[in-house]
């Protein structure tokens, strides 16, 4: 890809990766990936939970989900690798990739010839990878520079919609600790603060997040009500 591609690309991918939510920013991640980026026949994106779970989010092709799930169970392949261990793995050809003998001839067999894992995040309770897919060899040979590109535009993306959903968690949390307060102030005969401040003894007490307390105690409410 020459710098005029490049700067194309770039402009390209601002456009496509407007975030959002956190589930709509995924999306929009691996659809700008088929949309701009050369020869990329589908895409994906694998988390990989601290828990040792794997999973695919937001495939733009069905297909691509079965091999996504060889790579989880064969525990190889350039998705994998990039959740797990690697920054970036470039597949130019899977058909001639010693690195994969178990992985490689599913894919070929799927059709798919060169194979991109992309690092887009670590956090601490997850890692994130993007999985690009061609269907011709030789595809992803030079694509260093333009990996760099889209794992930048893609971090900033992801950066901005965990803000959104930070603040979104945060004010939940808020109005759910709210509305417990207001259940403790009527049964009780409590003013504000000292309801609050009951939550937060049976919060520490239990050793459970206020928030989780809060919630129980307004849906026990609200279940009693009901019937």
């Amino acid at each position: 890809m020459d710098s005029h591609q490049m700067l194309d690309a770039s402009r390209r991918l601002s456009a496509a990766l407007t975030p959002g939510d956190l589930d709509a920013t995924l999306s929009r991640i691996t659809a700008a990936a088929v949309e701009v980026l050369p020869e990329v026949a589908y895409a994906s994106i694998t988390v990989k939970h601290d828990d040792g779970r794997v999973e695919t989010v937001a495939p733009t092709d069905q297909v691509i989900v079965g091999l996504d799930a060889a790579q989880y169970e064969l525990r190889e392949g350039p998705c994998f690798e990039a959740a797990s261990d690697s920054v970036h793995v470039i597949s130019s050809d899977l058909a001639e990739d010693t690195r994969f003998p178990r992985y490689a001839p599913v894919a070929v067999a799927a059709g798919i010839r060169g194979q991109v894992g992309i690092r887009l995040y670590d956090a601490r309770a997850s890692n994130g990878a993007l999985n690009l897919y061609a269907l011709k060899p030789g595809v992803f040979d030079d694509f260093d520079a333009v990996s760099e590109l889209f794992a930048h535009q893609s971090a900033m993306a992801l950066a901005y919609a965990k803000q959104v959903s930070d603040l979104k968690a945060a004010v939940e949390s808020r109005q759910v600790i709210g509305q417990a307060v207001g259940i403790v102030m009527e049964r009780y005969r409590l003013d504000d603060a000292r309801a609050f401040g009951f939550l937060t003894r049976l919060s520490s007490h239990a050793n459970i997040k206020l928030r989780v307390v809060a919630q129980r105690l307004v849906e026990e409410t609200s279940k009693d009500a009901g019937d």
